[in-house]
């Protein structure tokens, strides 16, 4: 069966929520940070978003604040979520958060896929082939970040992910996709970085 990948890739883009922008981390980094969340709002988001925090993130928002150096938690007319995030994929977050080895076979065939001009006697057939196609990519794209929550912007496309969904739940990695159009683990000591281990480490790297 032919996967209708326009169809796919609307579905999926719905899952992002595109409200007005909120404080972003930068400005909470100057300020004084949100107080913490109580237990039952931690407890009613977890049950709104369908995952339960990873028991480090759970700590920092009970014991530290709802946001701080990272995007806040809180609750407004769409519901529980990330003030100011548009990035996070809300009706993917219980899907498991897949690892880049993975996919890798299928990116390197889905790039080797792309449909050229030369390939098309006329225009038409060819827009058609490289929309689907484009469409398609779209949806892996989409897929890549499942299961996991960007807790924090860096600009210029560049974001830290926190992994909610999955075996990999609990780490942290790098969206660099912007230019290396890789996502990787932030490492420390070779060993995957929790969130209580990279919350107050601005030097941690994916490499």
């Amino acid at each position: 069966m032919t996967t209708d990948w326009a169809a796919e890739y609307r579905r999926l883009l719905q899952g992002h929520r595109h409200g007005a922008a909120g404080p972003t981390t930068e400005r909470y980094r100057a300020a004084e940070p949100p107080p913490p969340l109580t237990l039952a709002e931690v407890c009613e988001a977890e049950e709104e978003l369908g995952i339960t925090f990873p028991e480090d993130y759970r700590d920092h928002l009970l014991r530290r604040s709802a946001g701080g150096r990272i995007n806040r938690l809180r609750r407004d007319a769409a519901g529980w979520g990330w003030h100011g995030d548009s990035d996070t994929n809300y009706d993917l977050l219980r899907t498991d958060f897949p690892h880049p080895d993975s996919y890798r076979a299928y990116e390197d065939d889905l790039d080797d896929r792309e449909p050229l001009e030369e390939q098309f006697a006329d225009q038409d057939a060819f827009r058609r082939a490289w929309q689907d196609w484009d469409d398609e990519y779209g949806v892996h794209q989409e897929r890549k970040t499942a299961g996991a929550v960007y807790i924090q912007e860096h600009g210029c496309g560049f974001s830290t992910l926190l992994v909610v969904t999955g075996p990999h739940r609990g780490t942290m990695w790098f969206d660099g996709r912007a230019t290396c159009d890789q996502i990787l683990p932030l490492l420390l000591n070779g060993s995957p970085v929790s969130f209580a281990e990279w919350i107050d480490r601005d030097y941690l790297t994916p490499w």
